[in-house]
């Protein structure tokens, strides 16, 4: 029998920090909650991870499912989920002036090697 999984798609996206709540948001991520990390995984994301830069941050993590906006969705009526986004929402700036995006802006892959 043939194990046959999805491939494994790739996301970055990036926001900036408001600086005057940049430690309530790392002081969050130190201590993310259980039922978010549960979702996250339950949702089909794997190797999620934020990096720090002033006030940029830039995510990234890889999809194993088969239906991005469906696991997507998913998590976005997930209550816990829910409350952490109000949680760290405020804390965030859309990484281009202007940008319509309430946050994390996606960024297009432009190369990758395994």
């Amino acid at each position: 029998m043939t194990d046959i999984r999805p491939p494994v798609r790739r996301y970055g996206m990036a926001a900036r920090l408001r600086p005057e709540l940049r430690e309530e948001y790392l002081a969050l991520h130190r201590e993310v909650w259980p039922q978010v990390e549960a979702t996250i995984t339950a949702c089909n994301i794997r190797n999620f991870t934020i990096f720090v830069l002033g006030d940029v941050i830039f995510g990234y993590f890889e999809y194993v499912g088969e239906d991005y906006d469906a696991d997507q969705a998913r998590m976005a009526e997930d209550e816990a989920t829910k409350r952490w986004w109000a949680r760290t929402g405020p804390c965030q700036l859309p990484f281009t002036d202007g940008s319509a995006a309430p946050n994390w802006e996606m960024l297009d892959e432009a190369w990758h090697l395994d």
